[in-house]
């Protein structure tokens, strides 16, 4: 019976009646349109122009002093096929990130740990770790530069006054790369990923960790079976912004080394740099820099597909 009288009162409800713009509120929309506006030409012009930019001239021989030439795909094809430097470089990438990010996930989650327990001087102490953070990458390069000389480095020195001889770190093929690992770890342990570490363990649930206090578990125990699977997303964030700029390197290795010795931190962002700014191939460093963004989400992805395995998210049901 409802199903037949349903239709003639709906039917009899006049149409909803569309919001006129009045005065005022074409007045607030275009104070917010002029409002925006900054943000907009500054998107357009910086991030959208240069983007699509980018993708056209990658399919194009260009060298800013004659107008792009289409060629196609030939750019992609060359760095596959011809350039000498181009997997070379990704490799170098990889390898400075597999050092660097596992280390300085440790030594971050160490550093919030240690900060997270109540100390003297708690708040000086978080200062203190943080500073580095603040330096300009260019002058922590020079600085390390100059404390890693074989000659008269600070690190040298030290390392001789325990009876071990210091290698050349940044005039060696096999050291170069673990030397830039050091001088990035300086800046990175302390820094925002350890204030996201940090904000991650204060959100432990105090009651789980007198919990397995009470059932008798140890420290070590508390955070291997506690804290830990709780920081799980904490962790997942830190890991994959970590490997992003990692992989994205460019100042230290630019500052401290310019690419060498004999291209051993020849880096693909130093391999981009040069093919754009040194010999003005603006095509084909548009097709280098696509190919390393295909690679970085290509990685991204697969993170984030094998997260379900290991990250627990508070609320989820398994």
């Amino acid at each position: 019976m409802a199903l037949q009288t349903s239709a003639p009162i709906q039917a009899a409800l006049p149409p909803p009646r569309r919001r006129r713009w009045t005065a005022s509120r074409r007045r607030e929309a275009l104070e917010g349109i002029l409002y925006l506006s900054p943000w907009i030409i500054g998107f357009l012009v910086f991030v959208a122009g240069p983007l699509l930019a980018s993708i056209y001239l990658s399919f194009t021989k260009y060298n800013v002093l004659r107008p792009p030439q289409w060629i196609g795909l030939q750019n992609y094809i060359y760095a596959f096929t011809k350039d000498e430097l181009f997997f070379p470089s990704i490799w170098r990438t990889f390898y400075y990130a597999a050092l660097l990010v596992p280390l300085a996930m440790i030594g971050s989650l160490l550093a919030a740990v240690l900060l997270n327990q109540k100390l003297v001087g708690l708040t000086t102490w978080r200062t203190l770790y943080f500073l580095p953070t603040l330096t300009p990458l260019v002058a922590a390069a020079l600085l390390w530069r100059w404390m890693l000389n074989p000659d008269v480095g600070l690190v040298n020195y030290l390392l001789g006054q325990v009876g071990i001889d210091g290698p050349g770190w940044l005039s060696s093929t096999t050291w170069a790369i673990p030397a830039l690992v050091i001088m990035a770890l300086w800046a990175s342990v302390g820094g925002s990923r350890m204030i996201i570490f940090l904000a991650g363990l204060q959100d432990v649930p105090k009651e789980l960790l007198e919990a397995a206090e009470i059932d008798g578990a140890g420290t070590w125990t508390k955070f291997w079976r506690v804290t830990l699977p709780l920081i799980t997303p904490t962790v997942f964030f830190n890991l994959v912004l970590g490997i992003i700029f990692a992989l994205r390197t460019f100042e230290t290795a630019f500052v401290a080394t310019n690419g060498g010795p004999a291209r051993a931190t020849w880096f693909i962002s130093l391999h981009i740099y040069q093919n754009a700014f040194v010999s003005f191939d603006m095509g084909y460093a548009s097709a280098l820099s696509w190919l390393f963004f295909v690679i970085l989400f290509v990685f991204t992805y697969i993170q984030f597909r094998t997260s379900a395995g290991w990250v627990y998210y508070a609320g989820e049901r398994g």
